[in-house]
């Protein structure tokens, strides 16, 4: 069976050679346990684990003592905020209302803790309002969880501006850094949480990261054997560790190559598709965007059946972890677009693995649809 073209890069990415090379040997002769201090197949482990750190601390700026390993940004996300608020339970939870549902669950599930929880509102182009999230802060009492980069839109929030507002109200800040990793160069200092994924950087997938900056505790969600300073217990998965650094390596040295070929590629798109189709429109195409990711709206048209028409190219209609619903994007409504133009609007993400060939392909099945 012929595969459509891949413009799903958001959703997840292939494995990359060179990730994978360095993966296979912990898998067959290097296979020990890190917690095996007594022999050199536990040296071995441990080493690589050590190598991982120090290459996730160079890309990000921070320490290897800061970096704990976990399942992915899902799972940091519960260590981050459910961890630190078991510790801190007068603290208040501020968010978004265009949060991953890794995040938003995770909020809701605190208010029913008696936590106190404020999701902020987003404009028209999905972003927060610095004086509105600045009027909601206590001081030295809030714990602020903002996504960096919009999964569904490819939005840029403020981060720079939000970490000065931390010198005047000295809150804590958790970044979901998922989508931005391979965009954006990230320096963890002024953060004090950030979480991320292998899988969306040509990493191994079920394999991620929470960086905690020194200083600050949390309670941890998984416990039994002490691994990881008893943060995150667990026999270490070592092959997955040595690729997420890998990842982590390869996506930051080639940020400017990636989003000089993506931009190329994501605005041909829109170019092209506006002049196929006149009524269609980009959500938030007036903020600043990462170049991977365009969601178009194809007024009148609804999603679910327009990319069953589009079966020559695999793309989505919002987050993955979300395809099954049956209800509008919870980011495009809270942008304040009806429910029909949410429901017409497609998700289209690029990689190293597309080019103009690609595109191609998907202008010529979408003058057949529209035909």
């Amino acid at each position: 069976m012929a595969l459509p073209v891949y413009f799903d890069y958001a959703a997840t990415t292939p494995l990359a050679p060179e990730v994978l090379n360095e993966m296979i040997p912990y898998f067959t002769e290097n296979f020990g346990n890190a917690g095996s201090r007594h022999h050199a197949y536990g040296w071995l482990a441990e080493e690589a684990v050590d190598e991982a750190k120090e290459r996730i601390a160079k890309a990000f700026k921070c320490k290897k003592s800061e970096v704990v390993f976990t399942s992915g940004a899902t799972e940091s996300i519960n260590l981050a905020l459910k961890g630190f608020v078991v510790l801190n339970p007068d603290y208040q939870v501020i968010s978004c209302v265009a949060e991953h549902k890794a995040t938003l669950e995770v909020v809701t599930d605190l208010a029913t803790k008696n936590i106190k929880t404020i999701l902020l509102e987003v404009d028209s182009q999905g972003q927060i309002s610095l004086e509105k999230l600045e009027a909601e802060l206590q001081k030295g009492k809030s714990l602020v969880s903002i996504m960096w980069v919009n999964n569904e839109t490819g939005l840029i929030q403020p981060i720079s501006e939000i970490i000065k507002l931390k010198e005047k109200y000295d809150f804590v800040l958790h970044l979901d850094a998922t989508q931005a990793v391979g965009k954006i160069a990230i320096d963890f200092s002024g953060i004090d949480f950030l979480s991320f994924s292998a899988h969306k950087i040509y990493g191994p997938k079920g394999m991620g990261a929470l960086l905690i900056k020194d200083g600050q505790k949390v309670n941890p969600q998984i416990v039994g054997g002490g691994q990881q300073r008893n943060l995150r217990s667990g026999t270490l998965n070592i092959p997955g560790i040595v690729g997420l650094g890998k990842s982590v390596e390869l996506a930051n040295n080639g940020i400017s190559e990636f989003n000089t070929h993506c931009e190329k590629l994501r605005d041909r798109l829109e170019e092209e598709v506006l002049k196929i189709y006149p009524k269609a429109f980009v959500n938030g195409s007036d903020a600043q965007r990462v170049s991977n990711i365009s969601n178009i709206c194809f007024k009148g048209f609804d999603g679910e059946d327009l990319m069953r028409k589009l079966h020559k190219v695999a793309i989505s209609n919002g987050s993955a972890c979300n395809s099954a619903t049956t209800f509008p994007s919870h980011v495009l409504s809270a942008m304040g677009m009806s429910e029909s133009d949410a429901f017409g609007s497609l998700r289209f993400s690029f990689g190293w693995g597309n080019s103009d060939k690609d595109l191609e392909v998907f202008f010529e099945n979408l003058r057949k649809v529209l035909g």
